[in-house]
């Protein structure tokens, strides 16, 4: 912790902490030190703002895994507001970090009776499940969750993580398909949508990873990793028997560039790169002796 921090009057470590909460900062050992230094004793004095400083306070809590102080902020709060969904939803996360994860469920599922349309409960179900090992539960979840919440991109590369968990490589590229949807113009969703065709293997599969390599390759010249994506989709392109001949000269031709490039990036990083120049400077004194 900043040393002035102890410095801080009650009103200046409210202060920081409205501006942290205003930036959306979760400085979590920070704002846990500041209440326990400064804070904790000037609850009365702080108006109606205490009951913001106590739910920035329980989530830092639990980010530091202050389980007492976290239970703290939420007995008031639910003293205070006790039929407030929110206020519940941190008694589910404080559930969760005790491990007592059936209990945590079953808040999260009462919120979601009385609020179909809050997200964050949902979304904190899928978390529990995927802590549980449930992974198949978890798509579930996460899937009635995104009939509801289509727009939700974080969710679709969640629901794509765990198809790639369970192998569904073609349900996986599927979610992938929907954030090219969202966000046409990102470079890594078509490499990483590349990445899972060239997963699932298949003549027509590489064809396909190669095109949407090649595209990542055109939003961003400098992504290597989708260089290397067209370098490996046209070698086994053109080593195929269902290659035709002209396919292959086009796989070749492609695959000479790529690798072009790809050579031209690594000495391009040798040159600008002082550490690396400086390891082989002394890979180049180093003696080895029998």
């Amino acid at each position: 912790m900043d040393k002035n921090y102890k410095k801080l009057s009650w009103t200046e470590a409210r202060d920081l902490l409205r501006t942290w909460r205003e930036n959306s900062e979760r400085k979590s050992r920070e704002i846990v030190d500041l209440w326990d230094l400064s804070l904790r004793d000037k609850m009365e004095m702080l108006g109606n703002e205490k009951y913001l400083i106590l739910e920035q306070v329980c989530v830092a809590a639990l980010d530091s895994y202050r389980l007492p102080l976290a239970e703290y902020c939420i007995k008031i709060l639910m003293r205070d507001f006790p039929g407030s969904l929110r206020v519940h939803k941190y008694h589910a996360m404080h559930l969760e970090a005790l491990e007592m994860y059936d209990e945590a469920l079953e808040v999260l599922e009462s919120i979601v009776k009385r609020d179909e349309t809050n997200a964050a409960p949902r979304k904190r179900k899928v978390a529990i499940l995927k802590a549980k090992g449930k992974t198949t539960d978890a798509i579930k979840e996460l899937t009635e969750y995104l009939k509801m919440f289509m727009s939700d991109q974080e969710a679709w590369h969640e629901l794509c993580d765990l198809y790639l968990k369970e192998q569904e490589y073609s349900k996986a590229a599927f979610c992938m398909e929907e954030l090219i949807l969202h966000n046409p113009h990102s470079h890594l969703i078509y490499q990483r949508y590349a990445e899972i065709k060239y997963s699932q293997g298949g003549f027509e599969n590489i064809e396909i990873a190669k095109a949407y390599f090649i595209q990542a390759v055109k939003l961003n010249p400098n992504n290597i990793r989708a260089l290397y994506g067209v370098l490996l989709t046209t070698n086994n392109i053109a080593i195929s028997p269902k290659c035709s001949v002209s396919k292959k000269k086009e796989a070749l031709k492609l695959r000479e560039w790529a690798a072009s490039r790809i050579e031209e990036q690594y000495k391009a990083k040798v040159s600008n790169d002082s550490s690396i120049k400086s390891l082989e400077g002394l890979l180049g004194q180093l003696q080895l002796e029998a």
